[in-house]
């Protein structure tokens, strides 16, 4: 069982946001302020409308440290745009009304406008209960960079837009009213800071902005010794989880390991130092079963803080022959999709914690066990969802602007926020892979920025330059994975080393328009656009299959697809940008990734007579009166009755033998040319004689599937998986719905490559 903080029921939240919303702020002038009213978004999620003043993300914001008591002041504050150099507005009423903690860029915001510089404005009370006790205000994350007042002293600054910070604001405390005034500055693409994919003139694969207050903001009352950070690292060989606390005071700090069954483990030292606590028999922590352990922290001078943690290891190892990923020892293919962490209505921000866990959800829903964060760092709930939902987690840096090279200054500043972004979740189960930079996007010196990462955190994969680190770039040599990025793919271009492992950092793109859920109608669209939702998803199982090859022809670990929503422009996603829509089967998909993960083929498998005489008939509607037969060596479909000649009916007859490359699958042998079988070449299907070449061999296998259209069979090529038996134009092909040959034809419904095994026209 996790540990968790007291919460508060809903009806008392509603009375404490309401109450706070009520404390008059010096000099008050209220019926200058404009009222908080939502905007409208170009596309709505079904969480959008459950948002509001005082339900605005009231969870419990930080699971991985937690304290019973706390103080929300998400919801409405004041709010007005500022001018460089101009004076915080202390004691001084703004005119406009925000929604904290939702970007000023969002329509959940209420101001739906992007502004390089603002202010924010709101008043607090302390409760009595807190006397004599530390309090600090603290702020999930603000986008970029922040000065804040407590009732007109500045009691800090923080830069960076993704990672969290705290102020103690006891001295700056009076009885009863209390007004916090907080400073943004954000130039976005501007500036030379990391942005990940927001852009103040989005199109494409960039995105709107989300500036300002973007993550809950809160008080919470602490001890003078406390706990200020938790830096936690299973050790599974060692059966213990080393734990370094750190904190402010304090002589000695005690940490207890416990399950629902009671405390498994105890240990205790210094503040600062690494204590080791013996975790004995432990059940680890992986996709399969994320089990997680309890942790609780004392500290010298009556603080204690509650956490968690998973016990699980990450490293490189050789599995036959092949330098592979592993999780507790042992190899698991890393299958996940590209997660851009956008919302329509809150662009950083999901509307909700239900919206916040259903991205996660989706994945495992959809048989994901890998997630790749992309250049953007989530709030720390959803963390605590991958952990409890058990996905592994690449983390992206939010990169810098790809339109120019980083100064002196920003590289400064970016090796700063990446820094605070690996210490911040380094304690995170989930996360198993950090990404510095993402196709060389501000990059500069990825080895030595890959050796920093490993340096901070040795117990983690480090990938230095996620689809600029192999095949022939310069950004290769160091970090632990060789990273392509092959669209639409999945290619076959990455290979592992010595010393690095193999994966595909992202492929596919395969769009599909949903009408009326679109964010930008007619607009953008993605690297390869299918019809409708069956071509989508016979396209992406025919991929899937090829990363399946990839496994064993290449020594491929992981491979990363994209991507999971549509966003904004982009149409690639498996679900619509408002999550409203699958575009696919998700039973389908999730079989074909359990089945992939496993090793079984992804489209499963079909019984066919082996040894008997069987005629191939045309499943397409309007042409099932038609048979697929040889002439003159080349592989055909013609209409075939009782009346067709008696060479017409022998061609249109295949006795189905085991595979010639593989038993398991079928080859079809001529009826009327024993030894002579069906094979693809250069795409066309043709009948050709055993030459004894494996090249031969495999080509002349093919391996039956449940047919595409959900009846029948279809055959996919022992070789080219993906690709299967088809015919176009009265022709034999083996063929894809790419659309890159013209015997693919545009559009591939599956009809085409569903074949019915029916009785022989010739005995």
């Amino acid at each position: 069982m996790v540990t968790t903080p007291a919460r508060r029921s809903p009806a008392a939240l509603l009375l404490l946001v309401t109450a706070l919303l009520l404390v008059p702020l010096a000099q008050p002038a209220a019926d200058a302020v404009e009222p908080w009213r939502p905007g409208t978004p170009p596309l709505s999620t079904p969480w959008t409308s459950q948002v509001g003043p005082a339900n605005a993300l009231p969870e419990y914001p930080r699971p991985q440290l937690t304290r019973p008591d706390w103080q929300n002041l998400n919801g409405v504050w004041e709010w007005a745009p500022a001018s460089a150099g101009e004076q915080p507005p202390i004691g001084r009423a703004l005119d406009r009304s925000i929604l904290v903690p939702y970007p000023v860029e969002s329509a959940l915001s209420g101001i739906q406008e992007h502004h390089d510089r603002m202010w924010y404005r709101r008043a607090f009370a302390v409760p009595d209960s807190w006397a004599g006790r530390r309090v600090k205000l603290n702020f999930g994350a603000v986008d970029w960079q922040a000065d804040v007042w407590v009732n007109g002293t500045r009691v800090g600054g923080h830069t960076g837009g993704y990672t969290e910070f705290s102020f103690d604001v006891t001295p700056q405390l009076r009885a009863g009213s209390n007004e916090i005034v907080v400073g943004v500055f954000d130039p976005t693409d501007a500036g030379g800071q990391p942005v990940g994919k927001q852009r103040l003139s989005p199109g494409g694969i960039f995105y709107t902005a989300s500036s300002g207050i973007w993550q809950t903001v809160w008080l919470e009352p602490v001890a003078t010794a406390h706990v200020t950070r938790l830096d936690i690292t299973p050790d599974v060989p060692g059966n213990r989880v080393n734990v370094i606390v750190r904190a402010t005071g304090g002589a000695t700090a005690t940490v207890a390991v416990s399950t629902a069954a009671g405390v498994v483990g105890t240990a205790s030292g210094a503040p600062g130092s690494t204590i080791s606590v013996p975790v004995p028999n432990a059940r680890l922590w992986s996709p399969d079963d994320p089990f997680l352990h309890d942790l609780r922290v004392t500290l010298t001078g009556g603080d204690a803080v509650g956490g968690y943690f998973g016990m699980r290891s990450v490293g490189l190892g050789v599995v036959d022959g092949v330098l592979r990923p592993l999780l507790n020892g042992r190899f698991v293919f890393q299958m996940g999709t590209l997660d851009q962490g956008f919302w329509p209505d809150g662009l950083h921000t999901a509307p909700t914690d239900a919206a916040l866990r259903f991205d996660v959800q989706a994945h495992k829903d959809l048989g994901y066990n890998t997630i790749r964060k992309h250049v953007k760092v989530e709030p720390a709930r959803w963390y605590h969802w991958a952990d409890r939902l058990g996905v592994l987690v690449w983390q992206d840096m939010p990169s810098m602007t790809t339109t120019r090279a980083p100064d002196a200054a920003a590289r400064s500043n970016f090796e700063s926020e990446l820094r605070q972004v690996v210490d911040q979740l380094r304690s995170t189960t989930s996360v198993v892979q950090w990404v510095p930079f993402n196709e060389g996007w501000g990059a500069y010196e990825p080895a030595r920025i890959a050796n920093l990462v490993k340096g901070w955190d040795p117990s983690r994969l480090v990938n230095n330059n996620s689809g600029r680190n192999c095949c022939g770039n310069v950004d290769g040599g160091n970090g632990d994975l060789v990273d392509d990025h092959t669209y639409v793919g999945p290619g076959d271009t990455v290979r592992p080393t010595a010393t690095r492992a193999a994966v595909l950092g992202e492929y596919g793109g395969l769009g599909l328009r949903v009408a009326g859920r679109e964010w930008s109608p007619g607009n953008g669209g993605s690297y390869e656009m299918e019809p409708d939702g069956p071509s989508l998803e016979n396209r992406y199982l025919g991929l899937l299959s090829q990363v399946q090859r990839l496994i064993t022809s290449n020594g491929l670990s992981a491979a990363i697809y994209t991507e999971i929503t549509d966003v904004e422009n982009e149409v690639n996603g498996l679900y619509t940008y408002d999550r409203a829509v699958l575009k696919v089967n998700g039973t389908r998909l999730r079989d074909a990734h359990r089945a992939l993960l496993a090793g079984t083929p992804v489209y499963g498998r079909a019984a066919v007579p082996v040894g008997e005489l069987r005629s191939l008939q045309v499943t397409t509607p309007g042409f099932t009166d038609r048979y697929a037969r040889h002439q003159d060596g080349r592989g055909l479909t013609e209409h075939v009755d009782a009346a067709s000649s008696a060479l017409l009916k022998a061609d249109a007859t295949w006795r189905l033998v085991p595979g010639l490359a593989d038993s398991s699958c079928t080859s079809f042998e001529s009826r009327n040319f024993p030894g002579e079988y069906l094979r693809h070449r250069d795409w066309a299907v043709h009948r050709e004689r055993d030459d004894g070449s494996a090249l031969l061999r495999g080509d002349a296998t093919w391996c039956a599937r449940p047919g595409l259209t959900g009846s029948d069979v279809s055959f996919e090529s022992l070789n080219h998986p993906g690709r299967f038996l088809r015919h176009v134009d009265a022709r034999l092909w083996l063929a894809d719905n790419s659309g890159s040959a013209p015997q693919h034809a545009p559009a591939f419904y599956g009809q085409d490559a569903t074949w019915r095994l029916a009785a022989p026209w010739a005995p």
